[in-house]
């Protein structure tokens, strides 16, 4: 009996020679990532080799499929998700692109469109035209070349970013004044998923009036031969210096221009802060890109200090993000923690940003610093010491810390439901807009959120405040409270109405009734039920229950006043979903 190729023994599960549709490309590269992690450093060389094999069968599926994608298209609060070659190849992304086009055209007859598109006709569409980037996924140059045959065989002006970040390239439509934005990137989402984000003139995630039309557009397009501004004739990938009304553009540099452009409305003096991190010899920050479109845009946005100051982690591209789950997350702040433990200097910044740089997580080398403690200090940072006043921003499921601040600053709260859109009432009246999920921007930035508007906020309070961000955060907790908060998710069978209606169960559960924790019953004070059911308790720790918005999932949210109070938060609030029929 002949053994098989340790290799062909991990792939031939998973691939069936000549058929992209029964194949599972993905699952195959997942099983030798998992092999080459664990191989010696002489044996990774022969994995990648397979892996890399892997990828040219996803290629060339991305190339040819015709068909429909196996989900249907659908936008949520951050664009559109899907597998690579499977839900999003040519075909697929060159029918949005249409769609989109499509609803540019409405909007010559539709003026209830025009506020949120932010131009009023077609050609104005054009003239002003696209900003074009992607992440470091693999296939993001082939998908973004796609995108920009359809803008080209439509006289669309394309300001081409190539890899780019998201915060970058909402940047750049704004100092572009470019119509609109298409980033290929699903975000924090893992190796085999791509994405489509698509922003409308104001640079920000756009409005649900846009995206459930693209949506419909969409669908309805996938189902036909002839498309709208899809001609049988265009190649999707007829090379980039070949089309006409290409523009190649820096983001990084329109994202410098608009922070240096902010400057009164913030406070941050992005010039000043590089001048002062350079003579700093006793500051260094650490970040780790997890292989993401961050990794070659760092060393310029610090102003490219030595490599003793500037400490880049995971900095390599690799599509397959080493085997972990590319988000800033405390289980992928290990690195970081060793690199700064190492490192001399007294002042220490390290932080985690996701492959298309839109959310960030933060830590001192001793005190790790998730954007519900952070967002707290950035508003009472830009409120106390830049001297700015307004209010602050923050989704529902963020930590009430930032609450308790503006209560004692007698400030205003802004508290929409999840989803950095949520926001566009007050971006230009909030100091600070965040969410829990390690989103943030400011007042004078982008409407977008942005990690690196993070990380230079971050680096700016170290600088002048001269202490740690861990030291900053006692203080300001010491003075409005300590906070505790958790969150955790569940996979639910029931989708849609039955969803819906199975959490309708927690309405019981309002202003005055009593829910069971770590066995005592408290009492609720207060219910917000903009966004799922938020049950604050008597002590202002609270329990939110959410249906997600892109999985068949129910998410928890909950926050204590003390450390061993989370645990029992979340036990009471798997005990409410059980109730419901939801868990077993």
């Amino acid at each position: 009996m002949v053994t098989p190729h340790p290799i062909t023994a991990q792939t031939s599960p998973f691939i069936t020679a000549g058929d992209h549709a029964n194949s599972q490309y993905f699952e195959a590269i997942k099983a030798l990532v998992a092999e080459r992690e664990r191989a010696e450093a002489a044996e990774r060389p022969r994995w990648q080799e397979a892996i890399d094999e892997v990828y040219t069968l996803v290629g060339d599926e991305i190339r040819s499929n015709a068909g429909r994608p196996s989900q249907a298209i659908s936008f949520g609060t951050s664009g559109w998700r899907g597998t690579l070659g499977k839900d999003l190849f040519l075909r697929s992304v060159a029918v949005v692109t249409a769609a989109i086009l499509t609803l540019y055209k409405d909007a010559e007859a539709d003026t209830s469109l025009h506020e949120s598109l932010g131009v009023s006709s077609f050609a104005e569409m054009q003239e002003r035209g696209c900003v074009l980037g992607f992440d470091n996924r693999f296939g993001g140059p082939m998908l973004a070349l796609a995108v920009a045959n359809v803008l080209a065989a439509n006289q669309v002006k394309i300001f081409y970013a190539g890899e780019a970040t998201t915060g970058a390239l909402s940047a750049s439509v704004l100092i572009n004044r470019a119509a609109f934005s298409i980033n290929l990137t699903p975000s924090h989402n893992p190796l085999q998923y791509g994405g489509f984000k698509y922003n409308a003139a104001d640079a920000g995630p756009a409005a649900e009036i846009l995206t459930s039309n693209i949506t419909r557009i969409a669908g309805d397009y996938m189902e036909r031969k002839a498309v709208p501004f899809l001609a049988g004739s265009v190649d999707l990938q007829q090379p980039l210096n070949t089309l006409p009304g290409i523009i190649q553009e820096n983001a990084l540099k329109s994202w410098q221009q608009l922070i240096r452009r902010g400057k009164a409305r913030h406070g941050i003096d992005y010039d000043g802060l590089l001048a002062d991190f350079a003579a700093g010899t006793d500051i260094v920050v650490c970040v780790d890109a997890v292989h993401g479109a961050s990794r070659d845009q760092i060393a310029d946005l610090l102003g490219n200090p030595g490599k003793d100051r500037l400490l880049l982690l995971r900095n390599t591209p690799d599509p397959t993000f080493g085997g972990i789950a590319p988000e800033p997350s405390a289980a992928n702040m290990h690195l970081t923690l060793k690199a700064l433990t190492a490192a001399p200097q007294s002042l220490k910044l390290g932080a985690v940003i996701d492959p298309d740089g839109d959310r960030i997580r933060f830590t001192d080398g001793e005190v790790e610093i998730s954007m519900n403690q952070f967002g707290a200090m950035a508003y009472h940072y830009l409120h106390e010491v830049k001297g700015k006043r307004g209010m602050v921003a923050k989704t529902v499921a963020s930590s009430n810390l930032a609450n308790a601040v503006a209560a004692s600053l007698g400030e205003e709260v802004f508290e929409p439901k999840v989803g950095f859109k949520e926001f566009k009432p007050v971006i230009d009246q909030a100091l600070v807009c965040f969410e829990e999920s390690d989103g943030i921007t400011l007042i004078g930035h982008t409407s977008e959120k942005d990690a690196f508007i993070g990380l230079i906020l971050a680096l700016d309070m170290m600088l002048t405040l001269k202490k740690p961000l861990g030291a900053y955060l006692k203080e300001i907790e010491e003075q409005y409270g300590h906070y505790y908060p958790e969150k955790d998710g569940v996979t639910v069978s029931q989708q849609g109405e039955a969803l819906f209606a199975a959490l309708d169960g927690l309405k019981r559960y309002d202003v005055g009734s009593t829910i069971p924790v770590g066995g005592e019953n408290k009492t609720i004070k207060e219910v917000i039920a903009i966004d799922g059911r938020k049950m604050i308790l008597e002590d202002n720790s609270w329990i939110m229950i959410r249906p997600s918005g892109t999985e068949p999932k129910v998410r928890f949210y909950v926050e204590a006043r003390d450390p061993k109070g989370c645990a029992q938060l979340v036990e009471a609030a798997k005990s409410l979903l059980a109730e419901t029929g939801l868990l077993p």
